[in-house]
């Protein structure tokens, strides 16, 4: 009997569309930054209903120069989930500031908001949610600590492509919200990041600092409209995105709500094969919400089955099924553990929600049976652990 084919944890959705658009731009011979950028950023402004969009490099390059653009300074402090990824507290410490790890909420693993204010002192400047999988966090609990403590949000939205929060598409809530289109993601531009914003003066000065500090037109002086001349205004970086990957999301844009809706279907698929199953809890969107469904987030019951996730994920791969996880605590690693000091001890609900979670696959492109493969290999894996 042959073999079925391994389904990975995650393919991209590419089609002729983004082929067609960078070699457009190969073929134009405008491969760095230059009006398909301006061009994406304007319809990534549109689709989200923000005043500003301004793209970058990467998310992380977005969150950097959000806290730039609101002033953190060394020695200040800023709140960030215990659970998310190595970018959302390593921008932090570009400032030579401290990032503050706050526990997670045990069923969104979204940031628990009832333990941010304990977590607040006078060096506290800003709050990064992150919106974990693609559920927004309780935004409104955290916009009020934050006008509370006179704090800024910088949300983290690299998972959040589209997602609303009631009724308000994520990208037009806090006061910058950055996005990811990392080769992973639901938007993708093989590396890249937008930032969006209502406030003006934020947007031109991220603008200015993507491109090594020079006039946000600097992209220009290589046309008939440019100049030669150019000033730099403060010290940059080189953060800008190119022409081919804005070419790779303008594509992308055209189908992101029929990509978001194929997802949506998965996870609704995964939810019917899960219900009333003791060994296993799917992940459950609050109903003031919609979940991007980036990722699709199990956890295992250690009560209920007699595996670990280390067998459990080896099991699944030995079926072909391609698994991940999402992520591991902050707290944990050499870095944040041997600099800050902070132990597993301070973070009990990251600590039992970390050793449970397994994200199985999630994307347009896979098939019915595809979908059927990995839910029933789910099942068949944690019924052969029964405990």
């Amino acid at each position: 009997m042959e073999t079925p084919a391994a389904i990975p944890f995650h393919r991209p959705y590419i089609t002729e569309d983004e082929i067609s658009e960078v070699l457009d731009s190969l073929y134009a011979g405008w491969l760095t930054m230059g009006p398909k950028t301006i061009a994406f950023e304007a319809k990534y402004r549109e689709y989200i209903g923000s005043r500003n969009a301004v793209s970058m490099n990467s998310c992380t390059a977005c969150l950097h120069l959000a806290l730039k653009a609101v002033n953190i300074k060394k020695g200040d402090e800023v709140i960030v989930p215990a659970i998310t990824f190595a970018a959302t507290a390593e921008v932090v410490t570009y400032f030579h500031a401290t990032p503050v790890f706050v526990d997670v909420d045990e069923g969104t693993h979204t940031i628990d908001v009832s333990k941010i204010e304990e977590k607040i002192t006078k060096k506290t400047k800003a709050i990064i949610p992150v919106h974990y999988a693609g559920q927004p966090c309780d935004m409104d609990e955290i916009l009020d600590i934050a006008k509370k403590h006179g704090l800024f949000v910088i949300e983290d939205a690299a998972h959040a492509v589209p997602a609303w929060y009631k009724e308000r598409k994520i990208g037009t809530i806090g006061d910058i919200t950055c996005f990811s289109f990392y080769a992973t993601k639901s938007l993708t531009t093989g590396e890249g990041g937008m930032a969006t914003t209502e406030n003006d003066e934020w947007a031109e000065r991220m603008s200015i600092l993507r491109l090594h500090g020079i006039s946000k037109d600097a992209w220009k002086r290589y046309t008939n409209e440019g100049s030669w001349y150019y000033e730099v205004a403060e010290s940059g970086y080189k953060y800008n995105m190119t022409d081919i990957q804005a070419g790779l999301g303008l594509a992308q844009l055209k189908k992101v709500d029929w990509m978001w809706h194929q997802r949506e279907e998965i996870a609704r698929k995964y939810a019917e094969a899960f219900q009333s199953m003791d060994e296993i809890t799917p992940p459950r969107v609050k109903s003031d919400r919609k979940s991007a469904w980036h990722l699709y987030v199990i956890k295992l019951n250690p009560a209920a089955v007699n595996l670990d996730r280390k067998q459990f994920m080896e099991e699944l791969k030995e079926r072909g099924i391609g698994t991940s996880v999402h992520f591991i605590p902050l707290y944990r690693h050499p870095y944040y553990r041997d600099t800050f000091r902070y132990t597993p001890q301070g973070f009990p609900v990251s600590e039992r929600v970390y050793e449970r979670i397994v994200s199985l696959p999630i994307y347009p492109g896979m098939t019915e049976g595809d979908i059927e493969r990995v839910a029933e290999s789910v099942r068949d894996v944690v019924r052969r652990h029964r405990r």
